[in-house]
């Protein structure tokens, strides 16, 4: 009977300390912060521009997926040649439809991106 009171009492002594310092991380642990949004990116031909509700619709090359690129007056818009390192900036009024431009910002919903970035992709001419 003592050797079970000891036995008994040994494995509190060893687990009591481990599960105090177990306890105490969680408790000491702060709460995780909400991860970043994720950068996106959709490039495609303007099929619509809409001034009123700022944003453009995007259809895909190719293929038939579309999405809205909603923009503020915090998005950033440039324009560049395919594989030229000059960059020139633009404002909203330069992207009409038919022109070819990357999005890029975070998902906004479903079928919506909220522009950082918009690049209008120029074609040299021959």
């Amino acid at each position: 009977m003592v050797k079970k009171q000891l036995t008994l009492l040994f494995a509190l002594v060893l687990t009591f300390p481990l599960a105090v310092v177990v306890f105490a991380r969680q408790a000491a642990a702060p709460a995780k912060a909400a991860a970043p949004a994720k950068e996106v990116r959709f490039e495609g031909r303007v099929v619509r521009t809409s001034k009123e509700n700022s944003n453009l619709t995007l259809r895909k090359s190719g293929g038939s997926l579309e999405k809205t690129c909603a923009y503020d007056s915090s998005t950033k818009w440039v324009s560049q040649y395919h594989a030229d390192k000059k960059i020139n900036d633009i404002d909203a009024g330069q992207v009409k439809e038919e022109d070819y431009v990357i999005c890029k910002g975070t998902a906004a919903g479903a079928g919506t991106i909220h522009a950082t970035l918009i690049s209008k992709r120029l074609s040299h001419s021959n």
